[in-house]
Parts: structure tokens; sequence; C-alpha cells
């Protein structure tokens, strides 16, 4: 199980997110206090989500040296070499249009113009240290571009998890109350997938896999089971499935209202996921089912 985090910079911040019940917004240190816990529970790995200071047209604090995400990645390696670092690589929480590109003078992502810029983020985070890079922006091509800047950079051991089947789904929600990524205008279908469309996915996964990704993605978990089945099927590569922002409010706010049991459900609910046939679990309950699974309690 891997656990998303939201850093930014600063020092003691812990930013509760209201529609996610457990998740915060943190500083580097308070991140490494959650690193700690999730170490010892036995989470397999943390994945990175940053907020800048400021945001701007290009993103360009997604490739800040010194960034949030950066600073974090020196230090988890730094105190938890154990634990696997990917990054998010996305400009949506870096851009003032909270889009997952730049726009060109249309007002659309330009998506051939925001490869370039996805590339200097990737090889930015890997110069941090990060073992895995994650692109979650859907532009065509980026797989390519990502690792044939790794690569020129020296960072040929640096894997690539693709997002390559992420949906235009209504469950990111509190993500992006979390992330403060959500667009000024417009959407994202035009470059996330249809919910109706399951063959569009293995399209996709066959694109990212033959320009270099090393493992992929399926985002949400829940509602796309049949997915993560068919990619695993299809590929034989390693599988993730994330689940997401919404699902996890769901189950909290059912259990908060005495629906649901909830450390029940959060394992029912992972098992599900697991038999689908994915490799590994992105989740917000990642150390809580962790300590469970340690514990003899699952």
């Amino acid at each position: 199980m891997i656990l998303p985090v939201f850093v930014r910079s600063g020092a003691d911040l812990r930013i509760e997110v209201a529609s996610m019940p457990g998740v915060a917004q943190t500083s580097v240190d308070e991140m490494l206090r959650d690193a700690a816990a999730a170490a010892e529970a036995g989470v397999g790995g943390m994945i990175l989500f940053g907020i800048p200071d400021q945001k701007d047209a290009t993103g360009s604090g997604g490739w800040d040296e010194y960034g949030a995400v950066q600073q974090a990645v020196r230090a988890l390696k730094r105190e938890f070499p154990e634990l696997a670092v990917i990054t998010d690589v996305c400009m949506c929480e870096y851009t003032d249009h909270g889009h997952c590109g730049v726009l060109n003078e249309h007002g659309t992502v330009d998506n051939d113009a925001t490869l370039p810029l996805l590339a200097r983020v990737a090889v930015s985070h890997a110069a941090a240290g990060a073992d895995v890079i994650a692109p979650s922006d859907m532009m065509d091509g980026r797989i390519g571009a990502i690792r044939s800047a790794l690569d020129a950079a020296g960072h040929t051991e640096t894997a690539i998890l693709s997002y390559a089947a992420k949906y235009a789904s209504a469950y990111y929600g509190p993500f992006r109350e979390a992330a403060e990524s959500a667009p000024r205008s417009g959407d994202r279908h035009g470059y996330q997938m249809d919910a109706a469309n399951a063959e569009e996915a293995l399209r996709e996964v066959a694109l990212d896999i033959g320009e270099g990704a090393d493992a992929i993605l399926v985002k949400p978990a829940g509602p796309y089971l049949d997915v993560v089945q068919r990619v695993k099927s299809a590929t034989g590569y390693p599988v993730g499935a994330y689940q997401v922002s919404g699902e996890y409010a769901m189950i909290c706010a059912a259990a908060d209202r005495g629906w649901l049991d909830r450390e029940r459900v959060m394992m029912e609910s992972l098992v599900g996921i697991r038999r689908a046939g994915a490799d590994f679990i992105i989740t917000y309950f990642a150390t809580a089912a962790a300590r469970r699974l340690r514990d003899g309690l699952a």
C-alpha cells in the first residue's frame, strides 16, 4: 500500500482537509511524523503532492529545486530509506488556472507545449532522489518525453508509474480541496477518459508501455475494478489502483454516521481492489490498514 501526502513549505504546519477526515496538508517536518507512523505500520511507500506558495500560468513551481516536494523527497530518503518515494507529476497544483497542462491562446490545454514542462518537473524530482515518477496529467506522449529527459539527465534507474487509465471522475472532489487544484474554468474531460469507455483504457495503457512506462495505474479504483482486471490480464505489467479521495470520504462519512463499520469496510474495499488484480494500492487508509494487517486484525 502507498500513502498519499500533501506537502507545502513552512514548519509545524498541519492543515486539516475538511472533506477527508484524518488527511492534512503538512509541512515537511510534519510529513516526517506521518512517514514514521507509515513505516512503523508496514506501509510500502508514499506518493507526494505539492502545494506551492505561488502559482503561475506555466506551473514553474513544479520544478523549483527548493519546492516542497523536492524538500520532502530529500527528507524521506534521508530519514526513511526503506520507504519507496513516488512523486506525482502534473501541472494542476502549480498553475494559476488549475489545468493539468499549459493553456493556448484559446484557453484550452496545449498538449505538446506541456510535455517539456512535465519532463522538467520529473527531472527535478529524480534529482532530489525520487524512486518513482508518476505522471498524472494524461497528456499524449508524456511518458516518452519524461523517459527521454530522465535518461538524458542520468536518471536511468528512476522508474515511471503512468496514470495510463485516469478517468474524468466525479470522485476527485475532496482531492481538489486537499491539493488546491480545482480548474478555474472548464473541466478535464478533454484529456481525462470517459467513464463509459473501457477500451480506451487498454489503448492508452499500450501506448504508455510502448513509450517506456514501468508500471500502470488505474484511477479511481472501486468503480473501475473491471478496468484493473482487464489491464492486468492484457499486459502482465505491474498494475496499481488509486482508491481516490471520494471513495475514502464516502466510507469515512458513512462510518461517522454509524451507517458502516469503518474498519471492516476499509479492509473489504481494499481486498476487492487486490482481488481485481492490483499489485499495489494508493490509499488514504494505508497506515490504518497496514497496522491492522500487522496486528492480525484483518
